[in-house]
């Protein structure tokens, strides 16, 4: 006599994915594994979410919430950040203040989960998870190192373009005293390759150079340390002067080696 194996129930799946080390499950896999048409999917998944056993970051696909996690209605956007932007289709990395947090103690933890990515993403939250997203066609030039997660791992900015990208937009690293501040935890660290940051800011703007040149000598003599700039300086021959801060206006004492505006005060907080 054959015994007919009875497929999983509904209710037990989400538990017996968890118990094997997965939160990501697309409405194709559920299909699959319940042994149900497609279009049954979602009731199924909207009773998981009911009990906050689940949440759908992006149609489709679905992120299993770990007992741990279920006061948040969610998951940390670390634990899900690369599946779902493979599943999306778009190039990523962790960056600005979420990339810094990676690379080393962070000064002030970043309220939201900062990606930049080839495509054009909202920005989204789930529970006590915000994900903050910065379009850039430039992020297949920019280099990065994967850095391990409790599900995987991720994508995140190397140091170098780690500082790059926060000196080109300060506003998405607290201000520029806030950046500065990173800028510095990095250096006593010893985490970035001025050398490789030369040759990775050939993608940027000569202005964007020239303010992270100005930033690194600041920051470097106020904590009594010595780089070599050298590289850097370099690629800067010939350009006109730029504020340090765009949006500070042009007024201020010019530094004669990067040919920057200084139009405001950086302090740090180290």
């Amino acid at each position: 006599m054959t015994t007919r194996t009875l497929a999983l129930r509904p209710r037990e799946l989400p538990d017996r994915l968890l118990s094997r080390g997965r939160l990501w499950v697309t409405t194709a896999e559920v299909a699959e594994l319940l042994e149900v048409p497609p279009n049954e999917v979602p009731p199924i998944v909207a009773r998981w979410r009911a009990k906050g056993l689940a949440f759908a970051p992006t149609r489709g696909a679905y992120v299993l919430i770990p007992p741990e996690f279920r006061s948040w209605g969610a998951v940390p956007a670390s634990h899900f950040i690369d599946p779902m932007m493979r599943f999306l289709g778009h190039d990523y990395y962790v960056g600005y203040l979420s990339a810094a947090e990676v690379h080393g103690p962070a000064h002030q933890r970043p309220q939201v989960f900062q990606v930049v990515t080839s495509g054009r993403l909202r920005d989204r939250s789930f529970g006590r998870v915000q994900i903050e997203f910065t379009t850039s066609s430039d992020i297949g030039h920019r280099p990065t190192v994967e850095r391990n997660t409790p599900t995987g791992t991720m994508l995140v900015s190397t140091p170098e373009v780690t500082v790059l990208d926060l000196v080109a937009a300060p506003d998405r690293g607290g201000g520029i005293s806030n950046v500065a501040t990173v800028i510095g935890e990095l250096l006593e660290s010893d985490t970035v390759d001025v050398s490789a940051l030369a040759r990775v800011s050939a993608d940027y703007p000569l202005a964007v150079r020239q303010r992270t040149g100005w930033m690194l000598e600041f920051v470097a003599q106020l904590l009594d340390r010595v780089i070599d700039l050298s590289s850097l300086s370099a690629s800067i021959a010939g350009t006109e002067r730029t504020p340090l801060l765009p949006s500070a206006g042009r007024s201020g004492r010019a530094d004669p080696r990067w040919n920057v505006i200084v139009n405001t005060d950086v302090e740090l907080d180290l």
